[in-house]
């Protein structure tokens, strides 16, 4: 009930409604919004679908005092990332409201309510549908007030900090990557999973070709994946019957976030947010590198672009070729791949977009539940609020 009545004077901008801010546009492959401004400066956003459902979800949050970015790739199914995408702002503006603004706390907070709701969720649903016990999504969160950064990590989705070279003479770009890659392919990530299980020698065990959690899962934090967080799911007749539950001793994921904060500097230039879709075919130095130097408009659409030119040369295709895939047969050449950029104005004044803002004063944007219907709202509501 305390989500609901926080959730109802948000429900413009974190329903699919609008703000008055403008659309996005559509190539029967790729969803996009080429510019819109934030309280210090533009964004971005595109988002290109490879899977017969779209798992990623993604949104951005504008109002004078804060703008919220958020990345959520799911795995498994839709249901977690959609459910994210529905939960998780209006948990952090809820208790931001609580506790007089952002800080850490509040972050986890907002994250430990949407897991645990998602939690409630399944227990609900599992006796028509024990797969959603299976289903998770990575989360990204980048949010900005008083010239401060924060950005919240579960997974393997990624922000990137382009900021100017001040060492260098030329007019130059640096790479700096603000978050934590949640997965096991990470030597690091998975001598963490090994300390935290000494009795458990198959805890990180090396299958079809990667490493993966119980041989099941390559990333080690989400929101959802029940069944690997509860043990008591695994012994679940109902989910028994639904595939081959592995005996638990304790949890193997968790939904605790890696948080960053950095106060922003004149050498800030712009933020990359992207699921791995686009890290899998992109450096850090490279996107950088390309919003860098390319103009504003479309950015985000430009980076997508980049990304399905290099998955498409790595098959020896080319982008038109890869273009003409179906969705779905398309996973097997790429994931589906989201990326936001938020560019970084804040110390500019005269004609900077902070002052067009000002007629926008609260905008969010949210890319489409499926891009192939762009109009999956009624199937998502069933989703999230299933009746039994």
């Amino acid at each position: 009930m305390m989500l609901r009545s926080c959730y109802r004077p948000l429900e413009r901008c974190f329903g699919r409604i609008g703000c008055g801010c403008g659309g996005g546009g559509s190539d029967g492959l790729l969803w996009h919004t080429d510019l819109k401004p934030h309280a210090s400066g533009d964004y971005s956003i595109a988002v290109v679908q490879a899977n017969s459902s779209l798992e990623d979800q993604s949104q951005v949050f504008t109002s004078p005092s804060a703008t919220y970015v958020g990345v959520y790739d799911g795995h498994g199914g839709p249901e977690a990332s959609r459910f994210v995408n529905k939960r998780l702002f209006p948990y952090l503006h809820e208790f931001a409201k609580e506790q007089g603004g952002l800080s850490v706390d509040v972050i986890k907070k907002a994250f430990d309510a949407t897991e645990e709701e998602f939690l409630h969720l399944v227990k609900r649903a599992l006796p028509a549908r024990p797969q959603i016990a299976s289903v998770g999504s990575c989360c990204l969160v980048g949010a900005i007030s008083n010239d401060e950064l924060y950005v919240a990590n579960l997974g393997d989705s990624r922000a990137v900090l382009g900021r100017r070279d001040s060492e260098s003479k030329k007019n130059s770009v640096v790479a700096e990557r603000l978050s934590n890659d949640h997965n096991v392919a990470l030597e690091e990530v998975r001598k963490e999973l090994e300390a935290l299980h000494p009795d458990d020698s198959h805890i990180v065990v090396y299958t079809r070709g990667v490493w993966r959690i119980k041989g099941i899962i390559q990333v080690s934090r989400s929101i959802g994946d029940v069944y690997l967080k509860k043990p008591e799911f695994n012994r679940d007749p109902i989910f028994q019957q639904f595939g081959n539950p592995i005996p638990l001793r304790r949890p193997v994921m968790t939904a605790e976030p890696s948080i960053l904060i950095r106060k922003l500097k004149p050498q800030d230039l712009f933020l990359i947010f992207a699921s791995d879709g686009l890290w899998e075919q992109l450096s850090d130095e490279t996107a950088v590198d390309i919003v860098f130097k390319s103009p504003r408009t479309g950015i985000a659409k430009r980076l997508v672009r980049a990304a399905l030119q290099e998955a498409a040369k790595k098959r020896e295709m080319r982008y038109d070729d890869i273009k003409k895939i179906e969705k779905g047969i398309r996973r097997h050449f790429h994931d589906d791949i989201t990326v936001i950029v938020i560019y970084l104005d804040q110390h500019q004044q005269n004609g900077s977009s902070s002052a067009r803002f000002k007629h926008n004063a609260v905008c969010c944007t949210s890319a489409p539940v499926d891009i192939y219907s762009l109009n999956a709202d009624e199937e998502e509501d069933d989703l999230l609020h299933p009746v039994f």
